[in-house]
């Protein structure tokens, strides 16, 4: 018996590496002569660094950086010979602000361009960008106020996003992401005049008109910023970071995939982790397990053998979302399957 577990953080209670724990903690008690396999999976956000350290075998380097309000944070990067794996969100994170704090109109993303220039100092020249996650909605103007940062050259940067909302306009970072991140409406419309004027001046150093490209948005325009300075590519996080960790290869011969995510619902099925298990998963049973299930039938349909909601109906959402608690329905939902 060979089992996998592959599942994405359980976002405001577990990690994926602690979830993937609780898991195959219970898969070895069920099926003690089962091989286990534990790999905690991300797509481009929170955990993209922890899901690529172990399989690539990086080195972490802890650098001091500013938080989206300028305070200091320490952050990690991953270090493989020349080439870094940056996440974001720990310079910009969303959980690094309270929930009162939250404001793109003050939130800068000068943190990850201190990322980017230690890496760069430690011989780094090729980056892989996680770029979920964010506070931010400057247009990575404050990432290219550190010294130095765009005159840099010789950078390969891959972005591993699936947000394919353009850098401004109806469908561009200020109008479709800032009020998930505090912005008020009137704030939106502020920062959207801020995002097309940083577009026209990006297009007037560079060359480079980000404005209507796929994905430019990403991350509260970012994405625009790195494609623009560096000429970027963007690629599916979780397909990427399935291929880096060498999932399909672990895959063969399983015999069950288990994998989960904080809330399933249609959205699931546009590139989220568990989705993308599922797609390399080449046959083998994948059973989703979830803090919160909506549009099961719409799941099944695309192919999860099982999928079930792992916190009682009965259980108040905010004792559900404590860690011993959450990790306690884990396990008995994995004896139970």
């Amino acid at each position: 018996m060979r089992i996998l577990v592959a599942p994405d953080s359980f976002k405001e209670c577990l990690t994926a590496r602690e979830a993937a724990a609780a898991m195959a903690a219970a898969a070895r008690e069920c099926w003690p002569g089962a091989e286990v396999i534990e790999m905690p999976m991300a797509d481009g956000g929170e955990g993209t660094l922890d899901a690529l350290a172990g399989p690539m075998k990086a080195r972490l380097e802890t650098v001091p950086v500013q938080d989206p309000l300028g305070r200091e944070v320490m952050a990690q990067l991953g270090i493989v010979e020349d080439i870094a794996i940056i996440e974001v969100a720990q310079a910009c994170g969303l959980q690094l602000l309270k929930p009162e704090e939250r404001n793109p109109l003050k939130a800068s993303s000068y943190g990850v361009g201190e990322q980017l220039m230690a890496a760069y100092e430690k011989g780094c020249r090729h980056f892989i960008v996680g770029l979920g996650g964010s506070a931010i909605c400057d247009g990575g103007k404050g990432m290219l106020e550190v010294p130095g940062l765009p005159s840099l050259k010789d950078l390969t940067v891959e972005l591993l996003c699936d947000v394919d909302a353009p850098f401004v306009g109806p469908k561009g970072a200020a109008r479709v992401f800032a009020p998930q991140k505090g912005a008020s409406l009137e704030d939106v419309e502020i920062l959207e005049g801020r995002m097309t004027e940083w577009a026209r001046q990006m297009k007037a150093q560079t060359g480079v008109d980000v404005s209507d490209m796929p994905g430019a948005g990403a991350a509260g325009g970012l994405g625009g910023a790195f494609m623009a300075y560096w000429g970027a590519c963007r690629v599916s996080g979780i397909d990427r970071i399935l291929e880096l960790v060498g999932f399909e290869n672990a895959a063969q011969g399983a015999d069950l995939i288990l994998t989960g995510e904080g809330k399933s619902d249609i959205q699931t099925l546009m590139g989220k982790v568990p989705y993308g298990v599922l797609q390399k998963a080449k046959g083998t049973p994948v059973a989703l397990l979830s803090g919160c299930i909506e549009n099961r039938s719409d799941l099944l349909a695309a192919g999860f053998s099982k999928v079930i909601e792992v916190s009682p109906p009965s259980l108040p959402l905010d004792l559900a979302l404590q860690p011993e608690e959450a990790k306690r329905n884990l396990f008995r939902t994995v004896m139970d399957l």
